[in-house]
C-alpha cells in the first residue's frame, strides 16, 4: 500500500514538472505556500498547522463526591498538527486532501473533489467536508478566538461523508449551502453501515450590513439538520471548553430507539472596527418511538483587538478569516507589539429533558490572544465552570499556534 502511494506521488508530481515545462509555474509565500501557472489555469496549496496545548485544572470537593477527584490536574498535547495539498485545474475543478496526526493516529479532515462556476448552483463537492452547521464549527481552527468551541459543538460533528451544494447571491450577501451526507466516522470519513442512515443539513445567512469601508459587518444565519442514524442510537456529552479536560460533567446518555434527531441553529455576528460580538442558539429535539427530547445549548462572546485590528468576513461557508497584525513582533526595529486581542464568552448546555437527566452547565472564559505574525499566535484561556447542583471546576491553558 505504502508504494502505490509513493508511485501515484511520483506520478503525479512527474506530470506537474512536465506540464510547468510548457505553462511555467510561480511559486510564492502568502501567508502560506502557493503554486500557479502563468495563465492562473492550475493553482495549489500547501501547508499545515501546529497547536501545541498544555493545561491546569482543579474542581471543588462537591464535584469530587459525584464524579470523582481528578486523575490529573496537568496535562499537555499536541492538539493538532496537520498537513494539507489543496488546488484548483482547468479553473473549475477543486480537491483538497487535510490530515491530521493528533494522538499517535492519522485521521481525515477535509478530503474532498470540487466543481466551481455552475451555473446558479455555484459549487459543488463531494467528499469529507465540513456540514454547513454552525458558524463557529465552519470557522477554521486556526482563527478562533478561544481554544476550544462552545459546548454547541458537541451535538454533531463537524465533517460528514457527501456531497454540498453552495453559492452565494445578490453580491455575496446572500449564502445558501445543503448538502446530503452519511454518518461518517470522524477519523476515516467512512460509513460501512451506512443503510438506511443518512443527515440532511442546509443553511441559509444573509448579511443585512456589509459596509467595508467603516469595517461593519452584520451577519444573520439559520440552519436546519435532520439526522437518522443506522444504529437508532443518540447522545451528548460536554466537557468545560477544554480539550484536556477528563471529565464530561453532563452527559445524556444513550438514548436508544431514536426515530431522528431534528438540529436547528440560529446564530449573529456582528462587527465594528476592532470590536466583535457572536452568538449562537441550538436546539436539538431527538424524537424516539416512544417520546420527544428537547435539548439546548448556546453562548454569546465578545472579544476586542487593543492593536487596532479587525476580523474579516472569509464567506458565507467559511466564517471568519485569518487576521494579519498591524505590525508584526519584532518589526520596526523591534518595536512591533504583534496583534493583541481580549475575549469574553458565557456558554450553556442544558441536556435535560423529561426522564432524561444529562445535566445543566454554563461556561466563563476569559481570553488573551497574541498574534506575533500572521501565521502565529499564543492563546491563554481561562475557563470557569459551573455544573448546576454539582459544583465549580476551573481550567486554565495555553496554546502555541503556528499555520503555514
Amino acid at each position: 500500500m505504502k508504494i502505490q502511494k509513493i508511485f501515484i506521488f511520483l506520478l503525479v508530481f512527474n506530470s506537474i514538472v512536465i506540464f510547468s515545462q510548457e505553462n511555467p509555474f510561480n511559486f510564492k509565500w502568502d501567508k502560506g505556500f502557493k503554486l500557479e501557472n502563468k495563465d492562473k489555469s492550475f493553482k495549489f496549496k500547501f501547508g499545515g498547522r501546529i497547536m501545541l496545548d498544555n493545561a491546569f485544572m482543579s474542581q471543588d470537593e462537591n464535584l469530587d463526591l459525584i464524579f470523582g477527584e481528578l486523575e490529573t490536574t496537568s496535562a499537555t498535547e499536541i492538539r493538532r498538527a496537520r498537513l494539507f495539498f489543496s488546488g484548483e485545474a482547468y479553473n473549475n475543478v477543486t480537491f483538497k486532501l487535510d490530515m491530521g496526526f493528533e494522538g499517535g493516529k492519522v485521521a481525515f479532515k477535509d478530503v474532498y473533489l470540487g466543481l466551481k462556476k455552475i451555473p446558479v448552483i455555484g459549487n459543488i463537492r463531494i467528499g469529507h467536508v465540513k456540514e454547513p452547521f454552525r458558524f463557529e464549527m465552519l470557522t477554521s481552527s486556526k482563527y478562533l478566538a478561544f481554544m476550544e468551541r462552545s459546548l454547541i459543538s458537541d451535538y454533531s460533528p463537524t465533517r460528514n461523508n457527501g456531497i454540498l451544494l453552495f453559492n452565494e447571491y445578490a453580491d455575496k450577501r446572500i449564502g445558501v449551502q445543503m448538502g446530503l451526507f452519511r454518518n461518517a466516522d470522524g477519523d476515516t470519513g467512512n460509513d460501512e453501515k451506512a443503510n438506511d442512515g443518512y443527515v440532511f443539513t442546509g443553511r441559509l445567512t444573509g448579511l443585512p450590513i456589509n459596509n467595508i469601508d467603516k469595517k461593519q459587518i452584520l451577519h444573520v444565519g439559520f440552519a436546519f439538520s435532520h439526522r437518522v442514524k443506522d444504529n437508532n442510537e443518540y447522545s451528548i456529552a460536554s466537557k468545560p471548553e477544554a480539550h484536556l479536560s477528563s471529565v464530561e460533567y453532563i452527559d445524556t446518555g444513550i438514548i436508544e430507539n431514536v426515530d431522528n434527531v431534528n438540529l436547528t441553529n440560529l446564530e449573529l455576528v456582528y462587527t465594528n472596527g476592532s470590536f466583535i460580538a457572536q452568538t449562537e442558539y441550538l436546539s436539538a429535539n431527538v424524537n424516539t418511538m416512544t417520546t420527544n427530547y428537547n435539548f439546548a445549548s448556546y453562548y454569546a462572546q465578545v472579544s476586542y483587538f487593543l492593536t487596532g485590528e479587525h476580523k474579516k468576513h472569509k464567506s458565507s461557508y467559511g466564517g471568519f478569516d485569518r487576521l494579519t497584525p498591524k505590525s508584526n513582533f519584532g518589526d520596526k526595529e523591534n518595536k512591533g507589539l504583534g496583534a493583541w486581542e481580549i475575549a469574553l464568552r458565557y456558554s450553556n448546555g442544558n441536556y435535560n429533558s423529561k426522564d432524561i437527566l444529562g445535566g445543566e452547565q454554563s461556561d466563563i472564559t476569559l481570553g488573551l490572544n497574541w498574534y506575533l505574525n500572521p501565521i502565529t499566535k499564543i492563546v491563554f484561556n481561562n475557563v470557569f465552570a459551573d455544573v448546576k447542583n454539582g459544583g465549580k471546576a476551573t481550567i486554565f491553558q495555553v496554546r502555541f499556534q503556528i499555520d503555514f
